[in-house]
């Protein structure tokens, strides 16, 4: 059996591969089309033209769906393994799992209200895309704080820890770039081709690089679920039940999640 084939890891490998190929896709259609510079555009801008605009569209919905299929899974693993008592846990995980429909959704809401459409909607898809989803790897950070080492090895939270500082930096840096210095050239988050002589040019650049390392840094944080995915095997088992007053056949659908392990250490290395 492959490595992808193992439990239920196949969620964010798949994740991961359409949404970096959504983002690579659109920004190589827009620069053969001669609809942005090839030097760093900003994401939203590799799809404000059509037929960018509609498959980046399209993609991105559904690795919105892809998002809370993982959000969801990891929400009720967490949920399985967890002790009763521990509330503090069951909380980050509740509050994670919210986080992550919300940055899921705002992914949905940017990819249906383009940038040059409806701005003030799309910027909103947006924050709640970075925003819900920056704060969602840092309560599963958290989170695999408290559950190491019960449940898996130090490295998966050495790997975290990592994403979360690229994702912090990142932040850091688009925030300072793109709104402080905006504040001073109200005019640069309309331009679609730039000069390197035109004013702003270098704050342009470093906040649409900023940009795509905030996108790429949180999507590469579902890579550290393909171990702890691994170990979920999921079994359907369909019941028939036979109701004799009414003379019809029910047939109950019973979905079964079963740990590989029996041993509370769940995981070794990524």
């Amino acid at each position: 059996m492959w490595w992808f084939q193992r439990g239920l890891c196949v969620l964010p490998v798949t994740l991961v591969v359409w949404s970096s190929a959504t983002f690579v896709s659109s920004y190589v259609t827009a620069v053969l089309l001669g609809h942005v510079d090839p030097l760093v555009p900003y994401i939203s801008d590799t799809s404000a033209a059509v037929p960018e605009r509609c498959v980046f569209g399209l993609m991105l919905n559904i690795s919105s769906c892809l998002g809370v299929a993982n959000v969801y899974v990891r929400y009720k693993q967490v949920q399985a393994l967890a002790h009763e008592g521990d509330l503090r846990l069951h909380r980050l995980n509740y509050v994670g799992l919210v986080l992550g429909i919300m940055s899921s959704v705002g992914m949905c809401v940017a990819a249906n209200f383009q940038k040059t459409t409806i701005t003030s909607v799309h910027l909103l898809g947006a924050g709640l895309t970075f925003g819900c989803g920056v704060l969602y790897i840092l309560v599963q950070t958290g989170m695999s704080y408290q559950m190491q080492p019960r449940f898996h090895g130090r490295d998966v939270l050495c790997a975290r820890t990592a994403v979360v500082l690229w994702t912090m930096a990142s932040v850091i840096i688009a925030f300072v770039s793109s709104v402080v210095l905006y504040d001073y050239i109200p005019s640069m988050n309309r331009k679609l081709h730039w000069s390197p002589t035109d004013m702003g040019y270098t704050a342009h650049l470093i906040s649409a690089m900023a940009e795509w390392s905030l996108a790429f840094s949180f999507i590469c944080f579902f890579l550290t679920y393909i171990r702890d995915f691994q170990k979920i095997q999921l079994r359907v088992e369909v019941v028939m039940q036979r109701n004799h007053l009414y003379d019809y056949t029910h047939y109950d659908v019973r979905v079964h999640v079963h740990h590989e392990e029996n041993s509370p250490l769940l995981a070794g290395g990524i």
